[in-house]
């Protein structure tokens, strides 16, 4: 019995698009998500940072999600729904659910989805009308939508998906660990199919706040779209986006009985933890070095095959730095021939759904064989010796590899490494 998981259906609603084509088109071109808040509430709380990056399409604007729908979700949960009901549909199974869908055993289905912070704004929200108007006031189902497992939960129901609905909370790595725990289910027989991704909201007040307090976030509040700037010596931290993204992968044995489209090879995942501080990373990197070695070995990869990275690169001073140190501890004067992407720069920085779209990004690049862009790198930090993509690039024909970095507060670190698939 093969052991190999494949990626059939990809999925993703984010600030350069509404659906994966269209985020990836954007992702090839270098254009930009962020934009200035026009909320009321910038105003009223003085906020120091307010500029962010918002889906480029509203789910229920958009008809992507029924009134009904939304009012009983968080908006991270909304926006998991669109994000895995496009990868089921681009998976071509022959019905809208597990149910309904011929060959699919819904037993045999399991969702695997990470978040971050999980449903920020129905909590406040609930906090905010509880104070000024009293618990009678509180809707019932505010639980339910604040629950970080609320987009799992939603996923699982929308898509008749019973083998298990599990959720992944390691901040910035969750949906990276997320589609770890995807593998696993697969490899270890629980499961024929898992989707797998994560979904982020958290483009509120509070947080922006909060994250601007310990100055994470960058200030270019005149210039938002110059504001994400991974490897630049002029970084001055991350900027706050918003999405979902969902993999759909099968055992191979499960993708081929069914005659899907292949994408790729969920090839191998690492996971470790630094062990060292709150928010920062080690500055020698050795938990990040860990995982890449790790999903290397666990994918039998040759190091050498490994032709294009998506990085972490947030845009942050501290943070960028010991992911380069990573991959050279990891593939020493093969480094140099990495084409590395930093597409936060485009999209911002998604949290807990940031793992599930770069994958998404990477899986892309090796099917179009096309490395995608890296906006904002005006003069790179000399202690940053890659090989940064600033245009999109062309990728080598022939077997290769391509890996997508996820490091989060608490030190978590997670890597997923994709093979290109020939059946």
């Amino acid at each position: 019995m093969s052991h190999k998981v494949v990626v059939t259906g990809l999925g993703a609603t984010t600030p350069i698009g509404g659906d994966v084509p269209t985020t990836w088109a954007n992702a090839l071109k270098g254009v930009s998500g962020i934009k200035k808040l026009e909320d009321s509430w910038v105003e009223e709380y003085q906020l120091p940072v307010y500029i962010a990056g918002r889906v480029a399409q509203d789910p229920l604007e958009s008809g992507r999600l029924s009134k009904v729908e939304a009012k009983r979700q968080d908006p991270s949960g909304q926006l998991a729904l669109v994000a895995a009901r496009e990868a089921w549909a681009d998976a071509g199974f022959s019905g809208e659910n597990a149910e309904e869908s011929e060959g699919v055993d819904p037993l045999r289905t399991a969702v695997s989805f990470g978040t971050g912070i999980g449903g920020v704004w129905t909590l406040l929200d609930a906090w905010d009308t509880l104070r000024e108007k009293g618990p009678r006031r509180v809707l019932p189902m505010t639980v339910p939508m604040l629950m970080p497992n609320s987009c799992a939960a939603a996923v699982s129901m929308a898509l008749n998906a019973r083998a298990a609905a599990q959720t992944v909370v390691s901040a910035c790595a969750s949906s990276t660990e997320a589609l770890d725990l995807g593998l696993e289910l697969i490899r270890s027989g629980k499961a024929d199919i898992v989707i797998a991704g994560g979904a982020e909201a958290a483009i509120h007040p509070m947080p922006l706040a909060a994250f601007a307090k310990m100055q994470a976030l960058s200030s270019r509040n005149d210039d938002p779209q110059a504001a994400s700037r991974p490897y630049d010596v002029n970084r001055d931290g991350f900027v706050m986006g918003e999405g979902a993204a969902a993999l759909i992968l099968e055992s191979e044995e499960h993708a081929k009985a069914r005659g899907a489209k292949i994408y790729a090879e969920l090839a191998g995942t690492g996971v470790s933890a630094d062990s060292y501080h709150i928010t920062a990373p080690d500055p020698q990197a050795l938990g990040a070095t860990r995982a890449l070695k790790e999903a290397l070995e666990d994918g039998d990869i040759d190091p050498t095959t490994v032709v294009h990275v998506n990085a972490h690169a947030t845009s942050t001073p501290v943070g960028d730095i010991p992911e380069s140190l990573a991959l050279h501890q990891t593939f020493g004067e093969h480094t140099k021939n990495i084409a590395v992407s930093a597409t936060k720069s485009m999209t911002g920085h998604l949290l807990g759904g940031a793992g599930a779209l770069e994958a998404i990004l990477t899986v892309k690049a090796i099917e179009e064989r096309k490395a995608p862009c890296t906006i904002n790198l005006d003069q790179q930090d000399e202690q940053i010796d890659l090989d940064v993509v600033t245009d999109a690039r062309e990728l080598p024909s022939g077997e290769i590899v391509a890996m997508s970095n996820s490091f989060g507060f608490g030190g978590h670190n997670a890597v997923v490494a994709f093979r290109s698939y020939e059946s």
